[in-house]
Parts: C-alpha cells; structure tokens; sequence
C-alpha cells in the first residue's frame, strides 16, 4: 500500500471509529508502527489529525482564529448557549470563559437577570453591557487574540482575587481519554486556574469539539460537574464520555 493511500485509510479510520491505535491498525495492514507513526506525523503537521500517545484523535475545528470560528458551527453553539444559560440563577457569581460559544451564552442571558458575571473576555464583556442588573467583572492581562481573551500571569493572577458559584468552561477538544484540551499553552493555564475558583466548572461543548483533541491540556473531564452539549446521546463519543463517569447536559437539539 503506498503511503498516500495508507494516509487516506487513516483519515478514513479517524471518521468512523473516532481514533487510530497505531500498533493495533499496523497489526491489521501487516505493516510497522513506525510506517503509521510516520503517517500519523505527516498528517498532524497538516492539520489533519492530533497526535496522542499510542495513535491519534481528530482534530478540533475549533482552532481556527476567532473570525472564522464564527461562523461553525452556529445553531450548534446557540443550543449549547441557552441550556448553559439556564444554570445561572437571579444573584448567582458566575465566570465565563472567552470565545465563540462564551459569546453566545452572554448574547443568551435574559436582560433582567440579576447576578455578577466575571470574564476575562472584553468581547464577552461588551455583550454584557446591554445587561442593567449585571455586575460586570473584567480581568485583565496579555490578550490572546485567537480566543480574544485575557491569559499569561497577569491574569492568572487577576484570577486569583475572585470566587463563584459557577464556572462556564469553553474548550476545542472534548475526549474520554485525552480530556479537555485546547490549542495554547497560557490559554490552557488560565482556564484552570479560573476553575479552581468556581465551586462546579461546566463545559460548553458543542457537538463538533465531542470526541476532538488539541494540543494542551486543560482539565481531565472527570474533574467537572458536567459537559453541556447537544451531540446526539447515540454518539460513540458522547457514550465514551457517560462511561467515563461524566455527566452530560442535553442542549436540546430541533
């Protein structure tokens, strides 16, 4: 088998069975691990997949820059949005997370809602300011553009000063096994530093990011009290993630 046609059975394989083991698929083709591995290689620094341990994972679509993220994924991200809205209650402190998803939820609270909401998002922010009973909090430092968020140690350390009932988490990748990733080292620190502040972290979790890795780890999914999405229940993925002993939110898909 030559190489290209090895690489577009491993896409293939990707699809259909959410990950490639690569000495189990070198047993299958007779060939060696290192011939895969090699593929697995060409593949990552094309974008096509992400490299763990042992094979790999689809890649997240969510890494694109803030611009083009959105536009994917929308109706998704907007279900997500008001099942993760419907957790914050009248007085309420809540953290939300930057990013597309984040956005949403902001542009999805009710306008008479009364509670404080801490970001690290200046986006996420201004979508707040149409909010009169909102307590805004904005925490500060270098702003990383592709999520347009606050991050590196001015902001860990911003983050420090606070604490809330609830943390509404935004990640690109969503796995059993790999966890909850995402594509920046400082951005990956922020997020868990803002989830030690918050007494239950939930996962905003549209469908396309279930069952997808990026580069970072931010948090193991067992860590958080649950993941919001609205992957269908049937999904390997999503059933990968019950049986891990996550608890999945339903958003309800129409």
């Amino acid at each position: 088998m030559l190489a290209a046609q090895r690489r577009a059975l491993l896409l293939e394989r990707l699809v259909l069975d959410g990950r490639i083991v690569a000495k189990d698929l070198a047993a299958e083709l007779g060939i060696s691990e290192d011939s895969i591995r090699r593929d697995l290689r060409e593949l990552a620094t094309g974008g096509l997949c992400q490299r763990v341990y042992g094979g790999a994972l689809p890649v997240s679509p969510a890494i694109a820059n803030y611009t083009a993220r959105q536009a994917v994924a929308v109706d998704s991200k907007t279900r997500v949005a008001l099942a993760a809205a419907a957790l914050i209650q009248p007085g309420m402190a809540v953290i939300l997370d930057g990013g597309t998803t984040a956005l949403a939820v902001a542009q999805a609270l009710p306008k008479a809602l009364q509670a404080t909401v801490i970001t690290h998002s200046p986006t996420v922010a201004a979508a707040l300011g149409q909010h009169p009973d909102l307590e805004i909090y904005l925490l500060g430092g270098r702003i990383f553009k592709h999520s347009m968020v606050a991050s590196g140690a001015a902001a860990v350390e911003a983050a420090q000063a606070v604490t809330a009932d609830l943390f509404l988490l935004g990640v690109t990748g969503v796995h059993h096994e790999a966890g909850l990733t995402t594509g920046d080292a400082d951005e990956a620190a922020m997020k868990r530093a803002l989830s030690r502040r918050a007494a239950d972290t939930y996962v905003l979790a549209s469908a396309e990011k279930i069952g997808a890795a990026s580069r970072f780890s931010v948090l193991p999914v067992q860590e958080v009290a649950g993941v919001i999405t609205d992957a269908e229940p049937t999904d390997r993925a999503v059933q990968d993630l019950t049986a891990a002993g996550v608890s999945i939110f339903p958003a309800s898909v129409e």
